[in-house]
């Protein structure tokens, strides 16, 4: 109950500091100004730096549940993003357009660059407009370090650390590889037996 009460305490401070980062980007809306602050928080240490980061992405962000710990180095590129409650995300993470259900627990230097890229080009073959798609990761995934998503993941999955996601992930499985494949329930119980009994 203490403990509780505490931690309601730092939110609320919490949010006080962040609000006028928010205020700046227009809560949001001023993509120069959201990179900005977005970047700078990055680098908020410690406890305090992550309870700052979820405040700010609270105020900022299409939603965003304030229990979340978001890590030192890790920002969010663009607000249309939503974070699930209890959502943690380790350090050192890129993340472009998601949706991350609640319970969903990212390891470290995860890329999320969204889901597929669309790019525009004018007569003399530069580049003039890039768009991103959002991509889903559901509720009680595990994503292992160093993953990049660029397809939607369905709950209760895992990502293995190194895997990356070019095509969705289905519901409860374990997928890992470049590109990532779902492990077929023979290999998983392989492992199992290996685990379980070491030569």
């Amino acid at each position: 109950m203490i403990r509780q009460a505490t931690k309601r305490t730092v939110q609320a401070l919490a949010l006080v500091a962040a609000f006028p980062c928010a205020l700046l980007t227009g809560f949001g809306h001023l993509q120069p100004m959201f990179t900005i602050f977005s970047q700078l928080l990055a680098l908020g240490p410690g406890l305090p730096g992550d309870y700052l980061r979820s405040a700010y992405y609270k105020l900022t962000l299409r939603e965003c549940s304030i229990d979340t710990r978001i890590s030192f180095g890790t920002y969010f590129v663009r607000r249309e993003s939503a974070v699930g409650r209890l959502v943690a995300i380790g350090g050192y993470c890129v993340i472009g357009g998601a949706m991350i259900g609640p319970g969903t627990q990212i390891g470290s230097h995860v890329l999320i660059p969204g889901g597929g890229h669309q790019h525009s080009r004018d007569e003399s073959g530069d580049l003039t407009q890039t768009t991103h798609d959002e991509i889903t990761i559901g509720s009680r995934c595990w994503i292992g370090d160093g993953a990049i998503l660029m397809a939607d993941i369905g709950e209760d999955s895992t990502i293995g650390a190194g895997a990356v996601v070019v095509k969705p992930i289905p519901s409860g499985v374990v997928a890992v590889g470049n590109p990532a494949r779902p492990l077929s329930r023979g290999l998983l119980l392989e492992d199992e037996k290996r685990v379980g009994h070491p030569n």
